[in-house]
């Protein structure tokens, strides 16, 4: 019976628990029918250190190779290394990953040729059509692709240096933790070319995630970073995800700071190398992002939440840099693509310059108090967005993803979930006590139909 690929494709990537879901024959497949919807005649592609990638990539190049089109192996790697050779090398690719998910899950995250977006709208629909179709005849006579491999790292850890004045680097004490996953492969070989000391925790490739899962958007996961950031008066903390994509941070405190403080901070930095350039936030992002982007000479543009809507966007607009409260950061320089790495880069470049601890840098961007996103089971999604938008009639309201309601003093979005029946909401207020007040207020709306707040998995 062929794959149920439904179950797998979602908005952004592939993904799936192996081998229930993703497995060899699915791979094959999707192999196949990438080569044939790119019609390219070669495919770079790398994998995380999980430990159904090997199986699941060597399936895969067998479908891209039957198509008679070569791959550029880059073996283990991160997802942002696979982007930076899309960019570099002009090339589709693909990188066998399920991020922050649980040792079980896999997945893959797709680019067209210069680390253009492939999402539901831009290619994945078509992809899995192919797939399910099982790829189309080899057509008699074609030879079978080649697989070559390549070492890319130190390319991209030159390329990751041109983002920081090096002679100006300040020598900084950064913990980063890498939770077994990729960003182990690149920290270290990074930090020996940078001033300074790195305590490193967890670099050791292991897709079992033994230490703690490699999501550390979760607090919990944070809590190792935070003690080695005490323990050796560290000046910046680095938490990445598995496939090290995406970064978050602690200050000197050991004190977590938000993706939209960083956007921020990093939105100054590139604005002072770019004077008057555009810069992307998404629309969760706080109401400091585009204050600061203003006061530092940019033009602040608002995008819908993903991915594959920023790099659109960022193309369209020429935007030199993109900032996502989930701690994704996309450069110009970066083929429009995500990188926590380079987002690190940036931050030190910051840090070095003012010549001031972290905490005291972001001190002029604290302006606002922030529900976090906040999901709640909701049977009636868009039902439910059409009453909340009936009660706030004298509010500013759009609906560039899900329903933004805007009071001079307070604001929130409300987004439904691509993959579950859920309501996220996110609230920014003036005050705490306005923010536990008017949150307060819109979770009555949202679960007035009995739903409640999801146990955190």
């Amino acid at each position: 019976m062929p794959p149920d690929l439904h179950r797998i494709f979602k908005a952004y990537d592939v993904r799936g628990v192996y081998p229930d879901e993703l497995d060899e024959d699915a791979a094959r497949r999707i192999g196949r029918a990438f080569a044939d919807w790119t019609g390219t005649d070669r495919i770079v592609a790398g994998r995380d250190c999980r430990l159904s990638s090997p199986s699941l990539v060597a399936a895969f190049t067998e479908g891209v190779t039957s198509a008679g089109v070569d791959v550029v192996d880059l073996g283990l790697t991160t997802t942002d290394l696979v982007y930076f050779a899309s960019g570099r090398l002009s090339l589709p690719g693909t990188m066998f990953t399920a991020s922050h998910n649980p040792p079980r899950y896999n997945g893959m995250k797709m680019c067209r040729a210069g680390a253009a977006p492939v999402g539901e709208e831009s290619g994945l629909r078509e992809i899995r059509t192919l797939a399910e179709r099982g790829g189309q005849a080899v057509a008699a006579g074609v030879q079978a692709g080649v697989v070559t491999s390549r070492d890319m790292l130190e390319d991209y850890l030159q390329h990751l240096l041109s983002f920081v004045d090096l002679e100006g680097l300040a020598p900084l004490t950064v913990a980063a933790d890498a939770a077994n996953g990729m960003a182990g492969l690149v920290v270290p070989a990074l930090f020996d070319r940078l001033p300074g000391k790195l305590v490193p925790l967890y670099m050791e490739l292991d897709g079992t995630f033994p230490n703690h899962p490699a999501d550390p958007i979760q607090e919990e996961n944070q809590v190792d970073l935070r003690r080695a950031v005490t323990e050796h008066g560290a000046d910046l903390g680095l938490a990445f995800d598995g496939d090290a994509d995406r970064v978050f941070m602690v200050d000197e405190h050991a004190r977590g700071i938000s993706g939209s403080l960083i956007t921020a901070l990093v939105a100054k930095g590139m604005l002072e190398r770019n004077p008057g350039a555009t810069i992307l936030h998404n629309l969760i992002c706080s109401r400091t992002v585009p204050e600061v982007i203003r006061e530092n000479g940019g033009i602040p543009v608002r995008t819908r939440v993903g991915h594959s809507f920023i790099k659109a966007v960022m193309a369209e607009t020429g935007a030199v840099f993109g900032g996502e409260h989930s701690g994704h950061y996309y450069f110009q320089d970066h083929y429009n693509a995500d990188s926590g790495l380079v987002a690190s880069m940036v931050v030190m470049d910051q840090m070095s310059k003012a010549g001031q601890p972290l905490s005291e840098l972001l001190e002029p961007f604290r302006r606002y108090a922030a529900s976090g996103e906040i999901n709640s089971e909701v049977t009636d999604q868009q039902g439910t967005i059409e009453s909340i938008a009936s009660a706030y009639p004298e509010a500013r309201q759009d609906r560039l993803d899900g329903l933004t309601v805007e009071f001079d003093d307070w604001w929130f979005n409300v987004r439904p979930s691509n993959t579950e029946p859920l309501l996220r909401l996110n609230l920014e207020a003036r005050t705490e006590g306005q923010l536990e007040e008017k949150t307060r207020q819109v979770l009555a709306f949202i679960r007035a139909d009995g739903g409640e707040s999801p146990p955190v998995e």
